[in-house]
């Protein structure tokens, strides 16, 4: 496996493959017909998947990482509605340590007598934190399911000629740009 992160890293030269990541996209005449989907993250955790699906071995289950940078690389590399699930569980998890944390530098800051909006602002950050990871709580198991497939997108609609008579210039309309 490290092998195949190696070679992959070596893509950067003189990078060490836990600081290469890699993003997977389709070409733009194929995004359409994917879902514009694309995938990334770490090229060791790619490098063991690939190792295993080469060499028919069990992909190894890892639990999610508790470090809220290692949830950020697991979260670009999850593959199913399951795994984003967890991943959304696991940040809940972490909101949660954070909201406990500030609790801690509110109390610290009103045991050390700092200014009241000092202490204002920790205990409403604590409150503000509680409550979106109390949200995840509600919102995670819509992740579990497939989401329904993407209609096509729309075509754009022909602009009528401008008239010939006139020696106006037409002016383009105002649309998305690529």
């Amino acid at each position: 496996m490290h092998d195949f992160a190696r070679v992959l890293a070596d893509q950067i030269p003189g990078a060490a493959p836990r600081d290469v990541t890699v993003h997977f996209t389709v070409r733009r005449q194929a995004a359409a017909q994917h879902g514009y989907r694309s995938r990334g993250g770490p090229v060791t955790v790619y490098a063991q998947a690939l190792h295993a699906q080469l060499y028919g071995l069990p992909t190894d289950e890892e639990p999610l990482p508790a470090a809220l940078d290692a949830l950020l690389q697991a979260a670009h590399t999850v593959a199913g509605p399951e795994q984003q699930s967890q991943v959304l569980q696991q940040l809940a998890e972490q909101l949660r340590n954070a909201a406990e944390i500030l609790e801690w530098a509110r109390n610290d800051a009103h045991w050390r007598q700092l200014p009241v909006p000092t202490w204002e602002w920790l205990r409403d950050a604590t409150d503000r934190t509680r409550d979106l990871a109390d949200g995840l709580d509600t919102l995670w198991p819509g992740f579990t399911a497939e989401p329904p497939a993407r209609a096509a997108p729309p075509q754009p609609v022909p602009h009528p000629a401008a008239p010939r008579t006139g020696a106006t210039t037409p002016v383009p309309s105002a649309g998305h740009r690529r």
